[in-house]
């Protein structure tokens, strides 16, 4: 009889069953829930990884820019879209998403391929992001919006109350308007550089504005594109 080598054996699956309890939910299909806290890596590759949670990620997206407009609007009665929309790209970034992610505690929950444990990539901000957008795409999925939105204002309370002042836009948004208000023309993005396994990318973008340029470094273009716009407009008024 051959015995299996010692540390052969995949690590125990999260408990779902308390998960779900913590985030106020009893799934109709628990199915989905394991599918939202299922990374890439782990995914079945002869089905193309679609046992993944990229597929619900792709529809809680969707659900997160209903449900916070939908909050928005009802906060701020007076605002004008331009403002609304400044308030909700604060919101959904994918860094604010991260912080919720971390104080739900997702990142130990996450299934993850063996080989990626050691690498800590369920602790990574942009995969912590990804896992949350999933998470409400399950929710959705298994109780329609009054299944989604409970959870997605529990979520968000906090970061909706620090949203109550002045509405603060994006990076790229404040330089864009830093340029236009000086008569410059738009500025441009380019790919410096893309590094890493799939589920583990580095992006190097390049901004170029006003005669300057900047760059960021990031684990997706649209956050190395903020970062360079950041690094741009901190640069201001140095020689």
């Amino acid at each position: 009889m051959t015995r299996r080598k010692r540390g052969a054996e995949p690590p125990p699956l999260p408990d779902f069953e308390a998960f779900a309890e913590r985030i106020g939910h009893r799934f109709a299909n628990p199915a989905l829930l394991r599918q939202a806290m299922t990374h890439r890596s782990a995914g079945d590759p002869r089905r193309g990884q679609l046992d993944s949670n990229e597929r619900l990620e792709f529809i809680g997206d969707r659900v997160l820019a209903l449900l916070t407009a939908e909050w928005l609007a009802e906060r701020f009665p007076n605002e004008r879209e331009g403002d609304l929309g400044k308030r909700l790209s604060v919101l959904v970034a994918w860094d604010t998403l991260a912080r919720i992610a971390e104080a739900l505690e997702i990142g130990p929950m996450l299934v993850v391929a063996q080989g990626e444990v050691r690498t800590g990539v369920a602790m990574r901000q942009n995969v912590l992001a990804d896992a949350f957008e999933a998470l409400l795409g399950a929710l959705f999925l298994d109780g329609g919006l009054e299944a989604a939105r409970p959870f997605y204002r529990r979520a968000f309370a906090e970061a909706m109350e620090g949203n109550l002042g002045q509405p603060q836009a994006s990076a790229k948004s404040r330089l864009q308007e830093w340029l236009q208000g000086r008569g410059f023309g738009l500025p441009e993005y380019r790919l410096v550089s893309s590094s890493g396994p799939d589920h583990q990318p580095v992006f190097v973008v390049a901004v170029a504005a006003a005669g300057r340029e900047a760059e960021g470094m990031a684990d997706s273009k649209r956050a190395a594109e903020q970062q360079a716009a950041e690094a741009w407009l901190a640069g201001i008024g140095k020689p």
